[in-house]
């Protein structure tokens, strides 16, 4: 069986619509995964920007400790549905939560890569406080699988 991850909101490649713009919405869209590995112990979720003019991307959303029997999250899941447990950690932005898309002006379209890992581990040692680097490194040494979507997002504005 593949691991796969798919959105209620948009389509794989397609635009993210403006509910995960963080000047028009700034929901956390809705998520669902199937087909993770055997020994998975619990999910994690990010949202990365590869495109932000930062030299290193921009962390949008990271969330770990996501219980095993769960394969869907809500559209505004971040900050105040999340399941038991699960631990959201400090983005680009400076604080925990779902930062939704927000490229600069002109600076041309943005992904979104949305990406679900399966995780060997019932939870991982991260805080609130943490980066998504941080985030990142644990989640190296204990991703079974992982499924990504993608989505673009351009603010048209001038630069």
């Amino acid at each position: 069986m593949t691991f796969t991850v798919t959105s209620t909101g948009f389509i794989d490649g397609g635009a993210l619509p403006d509910t995960q713009v963080q000047a028009k919405g700034n929901r956390s869209p809705q998520l669902s995964w199937s087909g993770a590995p055997e020994g998975t112990k619990s999910f994690a979720v990010t949202c990365y920007d590869p495109d932000a003019p930062t030299g290193s991307g921009f962390w949008h959303w990271t969330v770990a400790n996501i219980p095993a029997d769960v394969t869907e999250l809500a559209e505004g899941a971040s900050s105040a549905r999340l399941p038991k447990g699960a631990v959201e950690g400090r983005t680009d932005f400076g604080k925990p939560g779902f930062g939704g898309a927000a490229p600069p002006p002109g600076h041309g379209p943005h992904r979104y890569t949305f990406t679900v890992f399966a995780v060997d581990t019932d939870k991982l040692d991260v805080t609130p406080e943490n980066s998504g680097a941080v985030f990142g490194f644990n989640l190296h040494f204990h991703t079974l699988a992982r499924a990504s979507i993608t989505a673009t997002y351009e603010n048209a504005g001038q630069g």
